[in-house]
């Protein structure tokens, strides 16, 4: 339930003068993979504002290891590792062909009241529910 997995073909407007996918790019992968793993839990944005909550974005890292180029046929797993008081997510993207880790990156969530617009400092039970963490 904590992970999930999207394969992507890198496709030619995504890629840039030196015919290497540009590096903005890779925030679109790593949220194709993100929306993966919040449909695997059945949390997804609309059930996420469903739920009173939303959940920015607040901090991104990519480190960028090998270039991912044109028709390149790439997964990029995506695997929750915090939850408690923020929602933190760690990605890998990988080749499909050889497994070689091309990149890797982190996000951090978390939980905004959407009414009050307050920041939780605690994730809402929602949240482990999700999870599978509460009955």
């Amino acid at each position: 339930m904590l992970e999930a997995q999207a394969e992507i073909t890198i496709p030619f407007h995504d890629i840039d003068v030196m015919r290497i996918a540009w590096h903005g790019h890779y925030v679109k992968y790593l949220e194709i993979a993100r929306c993966a793993l919040f449909d695997k839990m059945g949390y997804n944005f609309p059930e996420m504002e469903q739920s009173g909550y939303a959940w920015p974005v607040i901090d991104l890292h990519i480190r960028y290891a090998s270039p991912l180029n044109f028709q390149q046929a790439i997964i990029v797993k995506a695997k929750i590792v915090e939850w408690e008081n923020r929602l933190k997510i760690n990605y890998q993207i990988v080749d499909k062909e050889t497994g070689k880790r091309l990149t890797k990156a982190s996000t951090v969530q978390v939980a905004v009241e959407i009414e009050s617009k307050e920041m939780m400092f605690e994730s809402p039970p929602i949240l482990f529910e999700k999870l599978g963490l509460l009955k």
